[in-house]
């Protein structure tokens, strides 16, 4: 029997991605399963705790301080938002000012980084 599934293993080895996808499509249907209700059952699982602690998604980017270098600072806000010349001065010198809105992670903390690389004090909100 071990002979048997060693040999069945190796034949699934030799599978493609798209053709191992295709495969778990056609054993779900065969058997009437889902192959992702266990990893969901799981992550729910370990989810469950940290549940009172949800994770934000979606950040606002927040002008503090212009700082020393005001006009890096607006090429900077003109480069993220695709505002014009007035716009991009009016939030630079405006302390409080939103840059960005409701972006995700990532987008917020490359804005960040580029707005702090130009000078300016900035926060995520």
């Amino acid at each position: 029997m071990a002979a048997d599934l060693e040999k069945i293993v190796e034949e699934l080895s030799t599978l493609s991605v798209l053709e191992a996808a295709e495969l778990v499509s056609m054993l779900e249907e065969k058997w009437g399963v889902s192959a992702a209700a266990p990893v969901a059952v799981a992550a729910a699982g370990a989810a469950a705790p940290a549940e009172a602690v949800e994770e934000k998604t979606e950040f606002d980017v927040v002008i503090k301080d212009a700082g020393p270098k005001k006009i890096d600072v607006i090429k900077a806000i003109r480069q993220l938002t695709s505002l014009g010349l007035k716009e991009s001065k009016e939030l630079a010198e405006t302390a409080g000012s939103k840059v960005l809105t409701q972006v995700g992670k990532e987008a917020a903390e490359d804005a960040k980084s580029k707005l702090e690389a130009a000078g300016a004090s900035v926060e995520l909100a």
